[in-house]
């Protein structure tokens, strides 16, 4: 594969979206903290584990399916674990494994979360955009996202984990 230099507008691009993104997590983190509510990557758990419904997840699933990047998982388990939110079950499969559950304490927790994260989400992306800017950022990103996706797909990524991380994360949904 050829190694080219990026344009300076890829470059530019490149550092606005992340720029973007900090603020957005920043602003969200903030009104998360305001309300009084647990950080943003109890939410993505929560959400991931009660999308798994009854047959829960093993911790690897669990990291594979969250947004943000979470790279102490084992304390966030305990955590949410101590708060009641989640049970960890054996898992039948392997004995010396666990299975994670979240509990009705942890659905309530992920419901009331997102009553401050949706607005914050709202105010950090939505309320600085037009519809039709919105509309258009989501048809790029998705173009972005499946042309990740494809490339993923290829020999060439296979073995690079953070790669395939990444393109997960951009096509999922917060809710």
């Amino acid at each position: 594969m050829a190694k080219t230099q990026p344009s300076e507008s890829v470059v530019k691009a490149w550092a606005r979206l992340t720029r973007v993104q900090q603020l957005a997590l920043a602003a969200i983190e903030a009104a998360l903290k305001k309300a009084d509510l647990p950080p943003l990557s109890w939410y993505d758990a929560l959400l991931e584990l009660e999308r798994a419904g009854e047959r829960g997840l093993r911790p690897f699933e669990l990291e594979r399916e969250m947004l943000l990047a979470q790279y102490n998982l084992s304390r966030l388990i305990e955590r949410l674990s101590r708060a009641g939110y989640i049970s960890r079950q054996v898992c039948k499969d392997d004995g010396r494994g666990q299975v994670l559950v979240i509990t009705a304490a942890g659905r309530a927790m992920r419901r009331r979360m997102w009553s401050v994260y949706g607005p914050a989400i709202q105010a950090a992306i939505g309320a600085r955009l037009s519809k039709a800017q919105i509309e258009r950022l989501t048809a790029l990103l998705g173009t972005f996202l499946e042309r990740a996706k494809a490339r993923e797909a290829r020999s060439e990524v296979a073995g690079n984990s953070n790669c395939r991380r990444w393109a997960r994360q951009l096509g999922r949904a917060v809710v």
